[in-house]
């Protein structure tokens, strides 16, 4: 048996979760979070959710600029033509929808969606950048325009009902809302919901969209990118955090009870008030300081307020104790809940929007492609002597 010796120098220790580690480079967005400001390729993100629509929100992230009247109504055109979900799928799905969670489903219907999209064999072949572009506009168009339609046919299913088909006479915001509840949105229900998309769109290297990139960097296609994302954005500390913020307004039950749990839960070593504090803004999250103002105004408009109310509240008792500040998660759940959608659709919803970005994430790294393999830091024994089987 060797006699050598095992090491027990002390390795170095990196950075845990890559917390500020530059990993690469976008032009999509900047999160500047000492300041607590979001900008999508040079705009702020205010002025895109009170003056653009999601649509043209897409289009900035795909193109790096703004359209043009003539290019907003193309790419809204594209994305109605292309919402139709192949019958196939919903054969696929059907069956799968009473024993999974819609997130599940949508990993699965995205992953399966590659089946009937004949351009995906064409971007796995090595090819004339312009021309792989260009195929790539097409998928991601399609992409876009179907999820919306699957994650709304998808509840339906879970809720014993059919899905209901996307009609070309309305918006990208205004038809998911459509194909969930059956009834057009008003006005203001599709202006808040379409600001909550473009708000929800992008935002840096989060984990989704560094999971999309890694999957794009092997030169894997999109599909199985926005498939990646999808997962990632599944687990718990990433994408469902705004249910757990309507889960917990829902226990609560009613505003005048919101002082005594607040407090209950900041007084207890190991609660936590869900919605507030982020990994990036030291400040508050802009795009809560956006949404709180457009909730207000659309409760007041419909008298449906409760959640809002509660909201407001629970911020309060927070901000009385501890000097943290609400994420957009916690006023995107009192919005969806005053929109009387089920929380079982906030993380679906999170999705339909973020695709926008994941796919411009996956579009900007094929265009400029180096296969993403960071090291490690080492912290196991070393230099261990190997003993034979029957010594052991």
């Amino acid at each position: 048996m060797s006699s050598q010796a095992t090491s027990t120098t002390p390795a170095p220790t990196g950075p845990k979760g890559l917390e500020g580690v530059v990993a690469g480079n976008s032009s999509l967005s900047k999160v500047y979070g000492e300041e607590g400001r979001l900008e999508y390729c040079g705009f702020a993100i205010e002025d895109l959710a009170e003056h653009a629509t999601f649509e043209e929100c897409i289009f900035l992230l795909w193109n790096q600029r703004l359209p043009t009247a003539a290019e907003l109504s193309t790419i809204k055109s594209e994305l109605a033509a292309n919402a139709a979900l192949p019958a196939g799928l919903w054969d696929v799905l059907r069956p799968l929808a009473a024993g999974q969670t819609l997130m599940d489903l949508l990993r699965t219907g995205v992953s399966a969606l590659s089946a009937w999209d004949d351009d995906v064999a064409a971007t796995r072949e090595v090819m004339d950048p312009v021309e792989r572009g260009r195929i790539e506009i097409t998928i991601s168009t399609r992409l876009m325009a179907r999820i919306s339609t699957l994650v709304a046919g998808c509840y339906r299913l879970k809720t014993g009902e059919q899905p209901i088909d996307a009609r070309s006479d309305l918006s990208y915001a205004s038809n998911f809302l459509y194909m969930v509840r059956g009834s057009e949105p008003t006005e203001g229900e599709e202006r808040i919901f379409d600001a909550a998309l473009t708000l929800h769109a992008d935002h840096g290297f989060n984990a989704s969209t560094f999971s999309a990139r890694v999957t794009a960097g092997t030169e894997s296609d999109i599909y199985a990118a926005i498939t990646s994302a999808i997962g990632t954005l599944t687990g718990r500390l990433h994408g469902g955090a705004n249910m757990r913020v309507m889960r917990m307004l829902e226990q609560i039950g009613d505003v005048d009870k919101v002082e005594a749990f607040v407090t209950g839960l900041l007084n207890d070593p190991k609660g936590r008030v869900m919605g507030f504090g982020h990994r990036v803004y030291k400040v508050e999250d802009p795009r809560a300081t956006v949404l709180r103002r457009m909730a207000q105004d659309l409760t007041s408009a419909t008298g449906n307020s409760k959640w809002f109310d509660m909201s407001l509240k629970i911020e309060e008792v927070v901000k009385a104790t501890k000097p943290i500040f609400p994420n957009v998660d916690f006023y995107s759940a009192s919005v969806y809940g005053s929109l009387n959608l089920d929380p079982e659709l906030f993380t679906p919803i999170f999705a339909v929007s973020r695709a926008s970005g994941w796919l411009a994430h996956v579009m900007e790294q094929h265009a400029d492609n180096r296969l993403i393999r960071p090291r490690a830091n080492y912290l196991g024994e070393k230099g261990r002597a190997f003993t034979p089987l029957a010594d052991r």
